[in-house]
């Protein structure tokens, strides 16, 4: 009788174990990501106050910031279980999505940007790296639920 409780209670144990492992597909908080996309959040902000100067007078800091945006796509890709922070890094370094990317594009062929219009775009392109930055903090459900979102997936 006592083996059969405790065959029930293992059986149990290891149902449990194996269901929560399951739910844990998220990739673990990584130093790397946070502090990188702290250094694109400020150092896009920062391009993005000089876009109402000409594009070529900024050259250097665009292309250095498109490389760091490849760079995180980059890392972010090879993460295990990241499929929703590495969609996001690579929706924002889309030149046809409306973030830094398509910013920078926009810059590119209008040669200077409105500074009205600046101001509008930065706050996006904010607001979407904090989200990124808050769920890579976090790993919570509510900050996920947000970057799916705005990815348009469930």
């Amino acid at each position: 009788m006592k083996t059969r409780y405790y065959t029930v209670y293992l059986s149990a144990l290891a149902l449990l174990l194996v269901t929560s492992c399951a739910s844990l597909r998220t990739a673990v908080f990584d130093q790397y990501s946070y502090q990188k996309g702290t250094e694109i959040k400020v150092d896009a902000a920062n391009l993005m106050d000089k876009a109402n100067t000409q594009y070529d007078s900024q050259t250097a800091a665009i292309v250095n910031l498109q490389t760091e945006l490849d760079k995180m796509v980059e890392y972010e890709k090879n993460k295990p279980d990241n499929q929703i922070s590495y969609a996001m890094w690579k929706m924002i370094a889309d030149p046809n999505k409306k973030f830094i990317a398509g910013f920078l594009k926009l810059w590119k062929d209008k040669g200077t940007v409105n500074t009205v219009f600046i101001d509008e775009a930065k706050g996006q392109v904010t607001e979407a790296l904090d989200l990124i930055l808050q769920y890579e903090g976090k790993k919570d459900p509510a900050a996920e639920n947000k970057l799916k979102a705005i990815l348009g997936i469930q």
